[in-house]
């Protein structure tokens, strides 16, 4: 029964008591109808109180209002109090140069917290499945993420809490349908340009059919496994309290907790840029070697080894020198170009509906219009830069690939890269775009990018 799993996993995880007030976040689709009904049955059996629900409007569809209106009918059938917030995402997403999705998420989680405090809340609950947690790993699997990332959603994140994370999506279609209840279709999700939907409609049936009948529940497990390693992991750094200080403490242990405690490290130094896992990498190698000081320009900051030392400073290696090329990081935007100061070079972007017959060359790149995080930019290569060059099946590091291009030691460093958010490589301008962002379908957007002499 539906009901008995949702309180195992309340119980499991510890997200509500009887005295827990709770507000219900509805969209109007089928899992957060299920969600509103479950929880009104646990609140009548006093196992917990709804304190309303709140309803956040994107404003990204036509039936966006209705769908509103729907919640609000919703909540008054129920005598529940509602609270409805709205914004304009798309122009949301565009300002701050970010996909829709991610800007969504951030707008409509900033909202429930608003929502929480206005009606008194404990708790906000979400209405996650575990579909959507195999659909998040996948994501994530396909990005590269480690453990922190392939944990995807948790049960519990703060404020807010995830009662239906065990229950599979037609498991609530089945209770919704036993009661009657009606609930709207959000015809995005039919949108296949949308990474997630991609993923929902095409890769987890194929995995499904010919690989494994059970695959969901397969990946919410490891979802689960990934949770409680890193979960683990992070206690041991701070039960240990172990800092990164000096070579011969952090060489003690295990690189898996080498590696989290420098992460860690190098992101507060970083000052909320991107470090990414080629930059932890490379940090690795140069205190893992066998003797000899260093430094290592990192986003934001500088790592050193001096002796068993590990200082990590503010700033770029050769501070008080004239500051090369690769200490900068031009944003890109799309469509736009921008001139490389010094280098002769403009570089520029642009999105097309379909490849049609843009021809591939050295100056001009054809790259898939989706699976990288926006916004661009345009840098020049730091230590440990790695790509996985087209046609190739494992990553290669960028300075490898630059000899076996025959690019002269002193041009190597001028070699502009067009990279991501997370600071990953689509292309080494007038070389190779990374395997992982080709176009593979010609008649869907593409992304043009040029590198043309001024």
């Amino acid at each position: 029964m539906l009901l008995d799993i949702v309180r195992r996993t309340i119980r499991r995880h510890s997200l509500a008591t009887p005295g827990t007030r709770l507000v219900v976040a509805l969209s109007g689709g089928g899992d957060s109808m299920a969600l509103a009904h479950a929880l009104r049955e646990l609140a009548a059996a006093g196992e917990l109180i709804v304190a309303g629900i709140a309803h956040f409007n994107h404003q990204l569809r036509d039936a966006a209002d209705a769908d509103e209106e729907f919640c609000r009918a919703t909540a008054a059938a129920f005598s529940w109090p509602f609270v409805a917030g709205r914004e304009d995402v798309r122009a949301r997403a565009k300002a701050e140069r970010r996909s829709l999705e991610d800007a969504g998420r951030t707008a409509r989680h900033a909202f429930f917290e608003r929502a929480r405090l206005e009606l008194s809340a404990d708790a906000v609950a979400l209405g996650h499945t575990r579909d959507d947690q195999a659909e998040t790993f996948l994501l994530r699997l396909l990005r590269g993420a480690g453990p922190r990332g392939l944990a995807a959603m948790h049960p519990r994140n703060g404020a807010v809490i995830r009662p239906l994370l065990d229950c599979r999506r037609d498991e609530l279609r089945a209770y919704l349908d036993e009661r009657g209840v009606t609930f709207v279709e959000d015809e995005t999700n039919r949108d296949r340009s949308i990474p997630r939907n991609r993923v929902r409609a095409e890769l987890l049936p194929l995995l499904e059919s010919r690989f494994n009948p059970s695959v969901v529940d397969a990946l919410a497990h490891q979802a689960e496994l990934a949770r409680d390693e890193w979960t683990w992991m992070i206690e041991e750094v701070r039960s240990k309290n172990l800092e990164v200080r000096s070579t011969d403490e952090l060489l003690r242990e295990p690189r898996a907790l080498r590696r989290l405690a420098l992460w860690r490290a190098m992101n507060e130094a970083a000052g909320g840029r991107t470090v990414s896992f080629e930059h932890v990498e490379a940090a690795l190698e140069l205190l893992e070697r066998e003797g000899g000081d260093g430094s290592l320009d990192a986003p934001g900051h500088v790592v050193e080894r001096r002796g068993d030392r590990v200082v990590l400073r503010k700033g770029r290696s050769g501070d008080g020198m004239p500051p090369a090329p690769d200490f900068f990081r031009y944003p890109l935007s799309i469509p736009g170009e921008v001139a490389l100061p010094g280098q002769g070079v403009v570089l520029s972007a642009e999105l097309r509906p379909a490849a049609g017959a843009v021809v591939r060359n050295r100056a001009t790149a054809v790259v898939a219009a989706d699976g990288w995080q926006p916004p661009l930019a345009v840098r020049f290569r730091q230590p440990g830069d790695r790509f996985r060059p087209f046609g190739l099946r494992g990553r290669k590091k960028l300075q490898d690939f630059l000899v076996d291009r025959k690019v002269a030691r002193a041009d190597r460093d001028r070699v502009p890269l067009v990279v991501d958010e997370n600071d990953r490589i689509l292309w080494v301008a007038g070389h190779e775009i990374d395997e992982a962002f080709r176009v593979t379908d010609a008649s869907r957007a593409v992304l043009i990018l040029t590198l043309r002499q001024v």
